[in-house]
């Protein structure tokens, strides 16, 4: 099986790039907000092959709540790191597959399938992607955020099997 194991060129990479793209939203004019099924879009996390992002409410470079997507193509896992803030995420679709602390054990995460939710505490480490299938969460939290990664020094991308 293929895997993509990555780690951040930055020892803090903020959640969300400069470039993000802000999901096609409709808003009524009371403040109804909706996001229909293929309405999506989505951009690359720069520095991160195999992982897009979508803001779909908020910012979370900046105070106050958020609510992101994030996407993993099959066999991407992201390397330890944390968050300065709890972070509320529903799988979407597919089985996401997460681990907790500071090394990286692949063999070792736990399945969650699409319905399943989880909170990441401020400051816990983890890793989590996708096995063999695409994965979609739905992440929630207050911001400002920010990521920060355990061993900033691997470089961007390394691959095996």
């Amino acid at each position: 099986m293929k895997k993509h194991l990555i780690a951040a060129g930055l020892a803090l990479a903020v959640v969300v790039p400069v470039t993000a793209v802000f999901a096609q939203r409709a808003i009524d004019d009371k403040g109804f907000v909706t996001l229909k099924l293929g309405d999506e879009q989505w951009t690359d996390y720069p520095g991160i092959p195999g992982i897009r992002i979508m803001v779909v409410e908020g910012d979370p470079k900046k105070p106050g709540p958020y609510v992101i997507r994030v996407k993993f193509e099959p066999g991407t896992m992201s390397m330890p790191h944390f968050h300065p803030e709890d972070r509320l995420v529903t799988v979407l679709k597919g089985t996401w597959w997460t681990g907790k602390g500071e090394i990286f054990d692949p063999e070792s995460t736990e399945p969650l399938p699409a319905g399943g939710y989880m909170k990441h505490p401020s400051k816990e480490a983890h890793y989590d992607g996708a096995k063999d299938e695409e994965v979609i969460l739905q992440i929630a939290g207050m911001g400002p955020s920010g990521t920060t990664f355990f061993k900033p020094d691997l470089g961007a991308t390394g691959r095996s099997r």
